[in-house]
C-alpha cells in the first residue's frame, strides 16, 4: 500500500516538473524599448517663448523646465502613449496626449494662453497731439495722435476709442471706435473754441483704461478776404482764404452750396443751396457756422442756378433773382416785396446794387442763355434802362464800379450763340453807364500788355474793395480743365492767377 502511494508521488513531481518546463519554453522576455520627446511652449499672443513652464507625464517619469527659449527635452522615455501637462502661473493648464515612439524623437508645440485673472489692464495712453491744453490751432484738418503700451507686451492687439467734446455743448462726436489707430483725422472745428477730447484703450482681454482729458483751442478766426466755389470728389462747396492764398472749407454737405457774398459790414456770407430741392438763399457767420435759410421762393430762372443775388449796400437786404420776378428781402428773412417783373418770356438772371444813386443792375435772360440784356433800374425797381442789348454770344455778370458811374461785365466776343451755352473768346468789358468809353480788359492791345490766353475764357467778374483791379475767372473754353481765380489791374496789366479750381469769387 505504502509503495502506491510512493508511486503516484513520483508521478505527480515528474508531472509538475513536465509543465514547468514547458511554461518555461513558451514565454519570451521583451527588451524595453525607449524614445524621447522635444518641445517648445509658445505665448497665445505673440508666440514668444514661456520661460520656465512646468513639464510633467502620465504615466509619470520626470518634471522639467522650459529654457530661454521656451524649450523642453524629455530623454529616455519607454516608448507609448502619455498624457503630457505643461502648467505655470498666470497662463491656463494645458495637457495634450503624445505617442513616444523609437524612431525619432517626437517633436510637439504646446500654445499657452494667458488666464484671464492674470491679465494686467493697458497703459493709460501718453503723449497727445497736439500737446494738452495748446493753443492756436488751425481747425482746418487737425489729426489727432496718441500712444498706447500694454504691462504684458501686447501693444500691437490694443483698440482705441475716441471722443471729442466743445466747450460749449454736451454734445459728444465719435470720432473712433474699437480701433487700432493711434492717429484720427478731425475736420469742422470751430474757431477760437477750446475743444476736450479722451482715448479709452482696450486689451484683448476685455479690459479698458480711460486716458486723461486733453483739450487744445482753436485759432482766432482769419481775416479772410476772399470767398470761391470749388468742385471736389463731386462736391460743390463755399470756401474762404487770406490774402496769401491760405484757404479752408466752409461747408461740407453733400449738397451744392454756391454763389457766396460777404455782407458789406463783413459780418455775414450769403449763400445758395439745393439742399431743399431748389436754390435757396442762406446766410451763415463768417467761419460757416449757424446756417440760416431766409427765402422761400428759390433763386432760379433761365440758367439761374442759385446765382442771381445781391447785398444791398449797407447789408440789411438782399435783392434775388425768382424767374420773371425780382424781389427785396430782409437779411433776417422777412419783408419780401416784389420789385420788378421782367419782359414777356425773360427771366432776370445776375444783378448788382450800389449806394451811388441806390440803383440796380439787372440782366435779362430768354430761354436761351445767349439771349441776354442788361437793364439799370432804380432800387424800387421802377424806371429800366436798357444799357447792353442782345449782342451776339453770351453776355454776363453785370456789376458796378465803386462811384456806380461804370459797368462791368463780359462778353463772348467770337459771337457764337450755343444753347448748351459755351462761350470761345469770353473777354471782360467796362464801360460807362451811358455806352461810352468801352475798355477791353481782356485783350493786349501793346506788346507791353499780355492779354487773355488763346482758347480761354474770361468770366464772372466783379470789382477789388479799393476798386482798382477786377478778380475774376478764366477757364480754357472747352470747360474741361478746372476755372482759376485772376486778378488784373484796370490799366489790363498783372494778370496774377490767385487760385486753382475755384469760381464765382467774392472780394470785399
Amino acid at each position: 500500500m505504502f509503495s502506491f502511494f510512493r508511486a503516484v508521488g513520483v508521478w505527480l513531481v515528474i508531472g509538475f516538473i513536465s509543465q514547468l518546463l514547458i511554461a518555461c519554453e513558451s514565454t519570451t522576455v521583451e527588451p524595453a524599448r525607449y524614445g524621447s520627446l522635444e518641445g517648445v511652449v509658445l505665448e497665445s499672443r505673440n508666440n514668444t517663448p514661456v520661460v520656465n513652464a512646468v513639464v510633467t507625464t502620465n504615466p509619470a517619469t520626470s518634471s522639467f523646465l522650459t529654457d530661454a527659449q521656451g524649450k523642453f527635452t524629455l530623454p529616455a522615455l519607454t516608448t507609448g502613449k502619455y498624457t503630457l501637462s505643461i502648467r505655470k502661473a498666470e497662463y491656463s493648464p494645458q495637457d495634450i496626449a503624445v505617442t513616444i515612439s523609437e524612431a525619432a524623437p517626437t517633436a510637439v508645440t504646446v500654445v499657452l494662453e494667458r488666464a484671464n485673472s492674470a491679465n494686467r489692464p493697458p497703459n493709460a495712453p501718453t503723449l497727445p497731439s497736439p500737446a494738452d491744453e495748446v493753443t492756436n490751432v488751425a481747425p482746418i484738418t487737425l489729426a489727432l495722435r496718441w500712444r498706447v503700451t500694454d504691462p504684458d507686451g501686447q501693444s500691437d492687439s490694443l483698440r482705441s476709442d475716441v471722443i471729442l467734446y466743445e466747450s460749449t455743448s454736451t454734445t459728444r462726436r465719435q470720432l473712433l471706435s474699437n480701433s487700432r489707430d493711434t492717429s484720427v483725422t478731425v475736420s469742422n472745428l470751430k474757431f477760437n473754441t477750446i475743444y476736450f477730447w479722451q482715448v479709452t484703450v482696450r486689451d484683448q482681454a476685455g479690459a479698458t483704461v480711460r486716458g486723461p482729458v486733453w483739450s487744445f483751442q482753436t485759432a482766432t478766426l482769419p481775416e479772410h478776404r476772399y470767398l470761391y466755389v470749388r468742385e471736389e470728389n463731386g462736391n460743390t462747396d463755399i470756401y474762404a482764404a487770406d490774402v496769401a492764398g491760405a484757404g479752408y472749407r466752409l461747408t461740407t454737405s453733400p449738397f451744392i452750396e454756391t454763389a457766396p457774398q460777404l455782407s458789406p459790414n463783413r459780418d455775414r456770407i450769403a449763400y445758395t443751396s439745393n439742399a431743399t430741392g431748389q436754390f435757396q438763399l442762406y446766410t451763415m457767420d463768417r467761419d460757416g457756422t449757424n446756417a440760416r435759410r431766409i427765402t422761400t421762393l428759390a433763386v432760379e430762372g433761365y440758367s439761374n442756378p442759385g446765382i442771381g443775388y445781391r447785398w444791398s449796400p449797407d447789408g440789411a437786404q438782399l435783392v434775388y433773382a425768382h424767374y420773371d420776378q425780382l424781389y427785396r428781402i430782409n437779411r433776417d428773412g422777412t419783408g419780401l416785396t416784389l420789385l420788378a417783373t421782367a419782359p414777356a418770356g425773360r427771366h432776370f438772371r445776375e444783378c448788382d446794387w450800389t449806394a451811388q444813386g441806390n440803383r440796380l443792375l439787372v440782366q435779362t435772360i430768354g430761354s436761351n442763355v445767349f439771349d441776354s440784356e442788361i437793364y439799370l433800374l432804380n432800387a424800387d425797381g421802377s424806371n429800366p434802362t436798357l444799357l447792353v442789348s442782345n449782342l451776339p454770344g453770351r453776355v454776363d455778370s453785370p456789376s458796378f464800379s465803386l462811384d456806380g458811374r461804370q459797368l462791368l461785365y463780359s462778353h463772348d466776343v467770337a459771337g457764337l450763340n450755343d444753347v448748351n451755352g459755351r462761350q470761345l473768346d469770353a473777354h471782360l468789358f467796362l464801360q460807362n453807364l451811358d455806352g461810352t468809353g468801352i475798355v477791353d480788359l481782356s485783350g493786349a492791345t501793346t506788346s507791353t500788355l499780355v492779354g487773355k490766353p488763346a482758347g480761354t475764357n474770361d468770366v464772372a467778374p466783379r470789382f477789388s474793395p479799393d476798386g482798382s483791379k477786377v478778380i475774376f475767372v478764366n477757364r480754357v473754353n472747352d470747360n474741361l480743365s478746372p476755372p482759376e481765380i485772376w486778378t488784373i489791374d484796370l490799366s489790363r496789366q498783372n494778370r496774377v492767377r490767385l487760385f486753382a479750381n475755384a469760381f464765382l469769387p467774392d472780394w470785399k
